[in-house]
């Protein structure tokens, strides 16, 4: 994808959500080379924990969480540092608002843990390091469309974990984004936009543009 003509300034924290499997990380690569941002990516390689959670999550569900935070902290200073300018694939919102969330309502996380993780989380989201997104993506689907996307990947980990931990996490996103305050919203369907389709991608960016640049619009969904 070679970078579009567009207005989003330059220094823009563009920032995309959505459960697993729903293609955050391909788009958070076509849309850093289309608007000639930076990507930064959730840490998943070489995550120590990841495997663990998926066969235990009583027992990993705390340690897993507080990497993720640690290595969002890190990516957010460097953001930070460099004036942002870039695409980040997930926010730290769905890190507290749903996965910490959804291990503790099921008895995964004691309330100890879940109460250091909150104030580890609180402290971190009032340094400068943690400007909030100009635009947040949040990409949506129908439940059985993720799911094939999740098969297609081919990680055992997730092929093998329960569907009904995939429907619940499903549901939380709906319930999540519904009360999502923090910044604009561009909602985007999977089903409806392919983002290897250059007019696709091309309208994605507009929408952007769209949220960004008018004060007085909070959401817009592309069908």
């Amino acid at each position: 994808m070679t970078k579009l003509t567009h207005n989003v300034p330059p220094g823009a924290l563009i920032t995309l959500a959505g459960t697993v499997g729903v293609g955050k990380s391909t788009l958070t690569n076509v849309l850093s080379e289309a608007l000639g941002f930076k990507a930064a990516f959730e840490k998943v390689d070489g995550n120590p924990y990841l495997e663990d959670y998926y066969s235990d999550f009583k027992k990993w569900s705390f340690h897993l969480q507080i990497y993720f935070l640690a290595e969002r902290y890190k990516q957010q200073k460097k953001m930070h540092e460099e004036g942002l300018g870039y695409v980040q694939d997930r926010s730290i919102y769905e890190d507290v608002g749903i996965f910490a969330k959804l291990q503790y309502d099921q008895g995964n996380m004691s309330d100890r843990d879940y109460d250091t993780y909150r104030s580890l989380f609180e402290a971190m989201v009032m340094s400068p390091y943690f400007p909030k997104p100009d635009v947040l993506i949040y990409i949506d689907g129908h439940f059985d469309s993720i799911m094939k996307r999740i098969h297609r990947r081919g990680r055992d980990m997730e092929i093998n974990t329960d569907i009904a931990f995939w429907e619940n996490l499903y549901d939380r996103y709906s319930q999540w984004i519904s009360e999502f305050k923090e910044a604009p919203i561009l909602h985007l369907d999977i089903d409806h936009y392919d983002c290897h389709d250059p007019y696709s991608v091309k309208t994605i960016v507009k929408g952007i543009e769209q949220l960004k640049n008018d004060d007085q619009l909070t959401y817009l969904k592309l069908t």
